[in-house]
């Protein structure tokens, strides 16, 4: 970080080159390893054997009610993106897509509509949710059922054994840490940039520059307040501060959602959602699978089919990955007492839905503003973090100027909690994960050194680099992790298989079962 902050000419060589390296010789690998992932999940869920397994001692009760337990799943999981690319991404890919390429659909008009959904649901969909959801399953399982730290390591004791008592376990949590820190760093940019465009836009001047983005100032001042805040929340643990930003930012998002629901583009955005899930679960299996090889022509349709594939799908999969062992920690911790069939459907097919529901109105009312709601250009030409407030200025400056002011001020709110509930959630998961999953009275001090030390990497990254600068660095870092999720898959059903054996023998397969007490974690 460093390195890339001091030295952002150089390390930006060094990093665009690594980044160009892995997207044409590991594309393939992220896109089909996030496949794999999605069909461990709903395996698991469909399998007798696990889908009734409760994630802790047999007959325990979850910690959560459904509210806050989803609530916090979905603002530290995926709720700061949201606000961003809810309304950027159907844009964007209502510009350009694949079939937009291939010459099937034309950009930028209505043939095309069915074609953005279908992409941005596949970024959002099952395959996001099924990363957490791997990551989550294996930490819940061996954590609550086996009594083992609530680290990353654990979660491969089938495979390894004893030997992660030393420098192979020590190597896993360091992947995982590095991993994390970089995707929550690429989700805090972009919500950073969000953040100051929504001061902006509510009035606070000189923190934007003539092209849009953040001035250094804007990002010291956003920084620091958000890593206050999400820092003190931290102290105070999940069952407090973090379970009750998370309520709060649930019932402004509905606040917000009603809004373009009822006044947006109602019927547009109805239709976009049930024909984008349509779409987007008949070409499920070819968009998981399918790899577009690039030949070297600058301009051709393999080459820009290929670069697209890299900018979207292959960013996202390695944006998910990066985020799985943060989310995946969380979402362990949150959901000790549920059923891995209870884990699924709730971690990964009803988050899944919301944002399906977001994309479709929000975006949905972006783009009817602009087909036919005489908006010309005014959201399609904002940045990305300042479409939505664009959006909603367009729609209720005409009506009342305090009207378009209070909107934005609601959703400056709602990106502040949003922001918060992820960056308090990354620092005491990073601190769980280096203190071998102690959340005692000594791990304060540790909650205070991350929360500094993750405002200053994304800082500095955004002031050397922007948010390009983050998301290279996200892209490699998330290549070993994504290795590791692939292995704690394979450790997870074996547990789980000799798990149904033991049970079949009468033996116990919890950690408060005295037949287990003698057993060794290799076992």
């Amino acid at each position: 970080m460093v390195w890339a902050i001091f030295w952002p000419v150089e390390s930006g060589k060094v990093l665009n080159g690594l980044n160009s390296l892995i997207l044409q010789n590991f594309a393939g690998w992220y896109i089909w390893v996030v496949a794999f992932f999605v069909i461990v999940c709903i395996g698991l869920a469909i399998w007798p054997t696990a889908g009734r397994l409760n994630l802790g001692v047999e007959g325990e009760k979850p910690e959560f009610s459904n509210f806050s337990w989803f609530s916090m799943m979905f603002g530290a999981g995926i709720g700061v993106g949201l606000l961003t690319w809810a309304v950027a991404e159907p844009v964007a890919h209502f510009g350009n897509n694949p079939e937009v390429i291939q010459g099937l659909t034309n950009a930028g008009e209505a043939d095309n509509v069915r074609m953005a959904y279908k992409w941005s649901f596949l970024h959002w969909g099952l395959g996001a949710w099924a990363c957490y959801a791997v990551a989550g399953l294996s930490l819940a399982f061996f954590s609550y059922r086996r009594g083992l730290p609530l680290t990353i390591r654990s979660s491969l004791t089938p495979l390894f054994g004893a030997s992660l008592s030393g420098k192979l376990g020590h190597l896993i949590d360091i992947v995982a840490v590095v991993a994390t820190i970089l995707g929550v760093a690429q989700t805090l940019g972009f919500g950073v940039e969000q953040f100051v465009a929504g001061l902006t836009r509510i009035g606070i001047g000189g923190l934007m520059n003539a092209d849009g983005g953040a001035t250094v100032m804007g990002v010291i001042i956003a920084i620091i307040i958000i890593m206050w805040a999400s820092t003190l929340s931290a102290l105070s643990g999940v069952g407090k501060g973090i379970k009750w930003l998370s309520n709060i930012n649930m019932v402004l998002s509905i606040v917000l959602l009603g809004f373009f629901i009822l006044f947006g583009a109602t019927f547009f955005g109805g239709q976009a959602m049930v024909l984008g899930i349509w779409d987007y679960l008949i070409a499920l299996p070819e968009m998981s699978f399918n790899v577009w090889k690039s030949d070297g022509v600058e301009g051709s349709e393999a080459f820009l089919l290929a670069q697209w594939q890299g900018w979207w799908p292959v960013f996202y999969w390695a944006w998910w990955i990066a985020f799985a062992p943060f989310v995946g920690l969380f979402l362990a911790r949150i959901s000790r007492g549920r059923t891995i069939r209870e884990f699924v459907l709730g971690a990964m097919i009803v988050p899944s839905l919301m944002c399906f529901v977001w994309f479709a109105w929000a975006g949905g009312t972006a783009i009817d503003l602009e087909l036919n709601g005489g908006a010309n250009g005014v959201i399609f030409d904002a940045a990305n973090g300042d479409k939505i407030f664009a959006m909603t200025e367009f729609m209720l400056a005409p009506i009342a100027e305090f009207l378009a002011w209070g909107m934005a001020m609601l959703i400056v709110v709602l990106l502040m909690t949003f922001l918060v509930t992820s960056a308090d959630s990354a620092v005491l998961i990073v601190n769980t994960i280096n203190a071998a999953g102690d959340e005692g009275p000594k791990a304060r001090p540790h909650i205070l050194f991350w929360g500094a030390a993750l405002g200053l990497v994304v800082a500095g990254l955004l002031i050397s680099g922007g948010t390009s600068a983050i998301q290279t660095a996200m892209v490699i870092g998330a290549l070993p992790f994504s290795l590791v999720m692939v292995l704690m898959c394979i450790s997870l059903i074996k547990a789980i298989y000799n798990d149904g054996k033991r049970e079949a023998a009468g033996v116990g397969t919890t950690i408060d079962h005295p037949d287990l007490s003698s057993s060794t974690p290799a076992e």
